[in-house]
């Protein structure tokens, strides 16, 4: 199955963007090779441009405590594990805390370098990475893996704890959806929301096997999803079969 999210606010888009980023940056450093380092450099520079949101610190502080005060109600559910309870609460506390504590802009120092600053100036240029435009970059392409690996590894740091808040939200977010079965009908499927809920989050898992693609239109009303299928010259076309896929609304 293919899972498709869309957001409802900016705040979800910005969360699910930087977690986007994050993932491919993990995945880019764990590889030796100087190409793979190009590319997670570029999506550090992503990162930094993403979470310079201003509002971005405020937004993860007041989920965390929204978190907190939502699972705090749970207290004394005899369905509920007061332990696994207290270390979920116990966990968002921590996550609190440290983002809390930071000061200024998130990533500050990476602005302030400037072996960053250069590469990520030039890296907006087609081909502005040649060595001849920067040398000391062509070096550090050339140092081993692992002191490569160590470089990237630190200028990462700052974002360490940001990137572990906005996983445990999502996560939060995404438990809080339940999964349906669902039928487009003739490609189409449009649903009132009820009203006295606020959804962040729709989720939609669709068999590759259909050759389908959803296009989705949601707002804190309706959720408007169109079933399209690709064409031989690319284009997307809508599709009026019945298609059958699993959806879910997370608040």
């Amino acid at each position: 199955m293919i899972l498709y999210e869309y957001p409802f606010n900016e705040r979800i888009r910005t969360y699910l963007r930087l977690q986007q980023l994050f993932t491919r940056l993990g995945q880019l450093i764990a590889r030796p090779d100087a190409l793979d380092h190009h590319f997670a450099l570029t999506t550090l520079f992503e990162i930094m441009e993403v979470a310079a949101r201003p509002e971005l610190k405020s937004d993860v502080l007041k989920d965390l405590e929204r978190q907190k005060q939502l699972y705090n109600g749970y207290r004394g559910n005899p369905a509920i594990s007061e332990k696994a309870l207290n270390t979920l609460i116990d966990q968002l506390d921590e996550h609190f805390a440290v983002i809390n504590q930071l000061t200024g802009k998130i990533g500050q120092s990476l602005h302030d370098n400037d072996f960053l600053m250069a590469l990520r100036s030039r890296a907006v240029i087609p081909g502005g990475t040649c060595e001849f435009d920067l040398p000391a970059y062509h070096a550090w392409q050339h140092h081993d893996a692992a002191q490569r690996m160590a470089d990237l590894n630190q200028w990462i740091a700052p974002y360490a704890r940001l990137a572990q808040s906005i996983q445990l939200l999502l996560q939060m977010l995404r438990e809080s959806g339940t999964t349906q079965k669902v039928m487009a009908t003739s490609g189409m499927l449009q649903q009132t929301l009820p009203q006295g809920r606020t959804f962040q989050l729709l989720r939609l898992k669709i068999d590759p096997a259909l050759g389908i693609t959803p296009e989705i239109s949601c707002n804190r009303l309706l959720v408007v999803i169109r079933m399209m299928r690709q064409q031989s010259d690319g284009r997307l076309l809508p599709c009026a079969d019945e298609v059958p896929f699993e959806m879910a609304l997370c608040a």
